[in-house]
């Protein structure tokens, strides 16, 4: 018998004996929330399932101990047997399914990066709110990136940030035989990038391209080859004049258009749909006891034109007269579309 096997036998069970207080810990932090406890005895089963063997005067002190640290655990007697919880943790569970929510349904995480994080998150609760989470869950089936390399692009989207740099990539679109397809040729795009944002479950890199002298975004989850570059960004002055929070409420599905003050009549009724879109300080001003004008500054594209048109009888674009007239011009031609 070997001396490396002879040692292991004679430490036996007391080999991760160093470690009792931080199997202790995870103990309590696996098994036991608000609304589930653990008795000493099956504290000490756990242990020993672990190589480690206690006491229980000293288990005493050692919850004493990790309650001093900041793990509040609450002890209840139940006749003569104590039981112990974890009721304080970094997140509670509502929290949590907002987290698994968000990995779940954000389009430009692939399905099995979403299934990573959510086993990740699962750490976070105890083993009874994790199955709990887990059957709240389904990313089978939902709408998602392809593109395996989305979080290795945003990390350098950051990198470039922090380091003050330009980026290059490629950029694809998808074709009708469902094939990515390089756009310009497969040209490297080179941009200064300046923020991210999410918008309909997509996450944008917004940028400055001093080519164009003007600002423009692009979904991270279609960009390739990201590099960060050596030269550093351009167009801090221009995004200075833009306030990144407001940025995607201009922006309809992210596609450009001619930023103006836009008009809009609408009923009373539509009151929400007006706040929800554009936030609670959106100028709302009364016409008549049924109507209120409401002025934005938007990116009008036929995307802003469609979402208004969706409204109904309810909304009007009443100005201003150019973009009125452009959707005169969109319905003209959506009648003859559908009259051929």
């Amino acid at each position: 018998m070997s001396g490396e096997r002879v040692e292991k036998q004679r430490r036996g069970p007391r080999s991760n004996q160093k470690l009792k207080i931080l199997y202790l810990a995870k103990i309590l932090l696996d098994n036991t929330d608000a609304n589930h406890d653990i008795t000493l005895q099956e504290i000490i089963d756990k242990l020993a399932a672990n190589n480690v063997t206690a006491e229980r005067k000293s288990l005493y002190d050692d919850i004493a101990q990790l309650d001093d640290f900041g793990i509040k655990i609450k002890k209840t007697q139940y006749g003569k047997t104590y039981h112990y919880q974890v009721i304080n943790r970094e997140f509670e569970l509502a929290e949590l399914k907002l987290l698994v929510d968000s990995a779940a349904s954000a389009k430009f995480i692939t399905e099995e990066k979403s299934n990573e994080l959510i086993k990740k998150i699962e750490h976070l609760a105890s083993k009874q709110e994790a199955s709990m989470l887990q059957r709240q869950v389904y990313v089978s089936g939902r709408v998602k990136t392809m593109n395996k390399d989305i979080m290795e692009n945003v990390d350098a989207i950051h990198n470039a940030i922090s380091q003050n740099l330009k980026i290059s990539f490629q950029y694809f679109q998808w074709n009708s035989k469902k094939e990515p397809e390089l756009r310009k040729n497969g040209e490297r795009y080179i941009i200064s990038p300046w923020g991210l944002s999410w918008d309909d479950e997509n996450y944008y890199l917004v940028g400055y391209d001093s080519g164009a002298d003007r600002i423009k975004h692009y979904r991270v989850d279609k960009m390739l080859k990201i590099k960060v570059e050596s030269t550093r960004r351009e167009g801090r002055n221009k995004f200075k004049e833009v306030d990144m929070a407001a940025y995607a409420k201009k922006m309809f599905n992210m596609f450009d258009g001619e930023e103006q003050n836009v008009e809009i009549l609408c009923v009373n009724e539509l009151a929400g749909v007006m706040i929800d879109r554009f936030g609670k300080d959106v100028r709302m001003l009364k016409v008549d006891d049924e109507h209120f004008r409401v002025v934005v500054k938007v990116a009008a594209s036929s995307h802003f034109i469609h979402w208004i048109m969706a409204l109904g009888d309810g909304a009007k674009i009443i100005g201003p007269e150019s973009l009125v007239e452009e959707v005169k011009k969109e319905i003209r031609r959506l009648s003859q579309q559908y009259e051929k």
